[in-house]
């Protein structure tokens, strides 16, 4: 797993990893807070995907300023929800802690519980 300092930070919440992709989620109870990514296809994307909605992009940008969108997700048309701290970033470790400090607060800005999946017909 890439970025494996982020479970160790995590670690009294119990985060449950699981494979997506090729790289990998971080669960805490029930909600997606991060992915981690770390791939030679489409290095642009590759870092930390924090699991965020739209209307926290600006509280979290006062934060870390260089988070930006996963625009891997959206063909590079879109702002998603997905925001990310690039691997190559300056302060790519310091603002990742900075984020795992919010999750370990339970900042609601930080999170998504996924939608169900549709059972096998």
């Amino acid at each position: 797993m890439a970025f494996d300092f982020v479970v160790e930070h995590l670690f009294s919440l119990s985060p449950i990893v699981k494979p997506m992709f090729g790289c990998h989620s971080i669960y805490v109870g029930t909600k997606i807070v991060l992915v981690t990514r770390l791939k030679e296809n489409h290095p642009e994307a590759n870092g930390i995907w924090i699991a965020t909605s739209r209307e926290h992009h600006t509280s979290l940008k006062e934060i870390i300023p260089t988070m930006h969108s996963v625009y891997v997700l959206s063909n590079g048309k879109n702002e998603t929800d997905w925001q990310m701290i690039h691997a190559d970033d300056d302060n790519f470790e310091t603002y990742t802690s900075i984020i795992c400090d919010l999750i370990l607060r339970s900042d609601v800005r930080i999170g998504k519980v996924p939608k169900p999946r549709k059972g096998k017909k």
